[in-house]
């Protein structure tokens, strides 16, 4: 678990300012089966690298994701572009809370260039919400995708935005620069989003990737969502039907951990038998793809889930 201050950059501000007067929310312990053993492997320290030598921030490590040692080994980065702080403050996540910085102009390029060096086949690039701006970063992140086409034409890309809420015109600008997938992910169920997700709104979201599919039918979409923030099983089958009426393509459902004992708490650690009962029954309604899973997150082997993608595509043409 790591700490609530960031004593790395500055030690004299929190890396949470808004939840370091929160009590602490504790969680129980972790079973066995959500335990990964700790990054040591060439392929991590030659990752780490070229993202340190870029001057690149991943969200690998600013939400400190639990599969980074086996994503980085395989030289798999999910890039995080728009800086390292976020305008929100949603109460399960652990990248750093505050006003931002302006936008570099070369991180377009900068990825680009990580991603040549990375031989990536499959990229995933997301960002921090950026509610300071007036187009929420979309044109940003139209030009990284249109860097990473022209340093590598045969990389697929996939984005991973937030929801431009209040921000006309945003998605249009998004989806016009061709993402190969458009994941925007709805996070938990609509009860708990006072509690979880407070700056946003579940139908927007769900509107959000709606619309990806009428503005280019073409691009896949996918949302995914976490569990074991007090939701009840009919809630996440609710939500499910919500994105099949969006026709989002693909569901990604993991297990929610608590990055601080200011985040919220878990509430319940989801059995993988559960995890497989929800593929079941997200399969029966109609996804081309579903990954459930304690470990599951959004990038988590996302160049092979869309070669998969593509194929389920492809059968249900036929």
């Amino acid at each position: 678990m790591v700490v609530i201050v960031d004593t790395i950059t500055n030690p004299l501000r929190p890396r949470h300012p808004e939840k370091v007067n929160r009590p602490d929310s504790a969680s129980p312990p972790k079973p066995d089966w959500i335990r990964v053993r700790a990054p040591n492997t060439r392929g991590y320290a030659d990752t780490r690298n070229i993202v340190r030598s870029n001057g690149l921030h991943t969200v690998c490590e600013e939400a400190g994701c639990p599969n980074i040692g086996e994503c980085w080994d395989k030289k798999h980065a999910t890039f995080m572009i728009m800086g390292d702080t976020c305008t929100r403050a949603c109460a399960f996540c652990n990248v750093k809370t505050g006003l931002p910085n302006a936008l570099d102009a070369a991180e377009p390029r900068n990825v680009a260039g990580a991603v040549a060096k990375l031989g990536l086949a499959h990229v995933v690039i997301t960002s921090v919400d950026r509610d300071d701006l007036a187009d929420g970063g979309a044109e940003h992140f139209a030009e990284t995708i249109r860097a990473i086409r022209t340093a590598c034409p045969s990389t697929t890309i996939e984005i991973l935005t937030p929801d431009f809420l209040r921000k006309e015109g945003a998605l249009e600008v998004v989806v016009a620069a061709k993402p190969d997938v458009f994941n925007h992910n709805l996070e938990t169920v609509p009860s708990r989003y006072l509690t979880v997700r407070p700056g946003a709104r579940y139908f927007h979201s769900i509107r959000l990737l709606q619309r990806v599919k009428e503005l280019d039918p073409t691009i896949f979409t996918k949302s995914g969502i976490m569990v074991g923030l007090g939701e009840e099983r009919h809630e996440v089958q609710q939500v499910m039907d919500d994105l099949r009426s969006a026709d989002v393509d693909f569901l990604t459902i993991g297990q929610y951990l608590q990055p601080t004992r200011k985040h919220h708490a878990v509430m319940r650690y989801v059995p993988p038998d559960e995890f497989a009962s929800y593929e079941k029954v997200a399969y029966t309604k109609g996804f081309l793809m579903v990954s459930a899973s304690p470990l599951t997150r959004s990038s988590h082997h996302a160049g092979e889930d869309f070669a998969r993608l593509k194929a389920a595509r492809a059968a249900s043409a036929r």
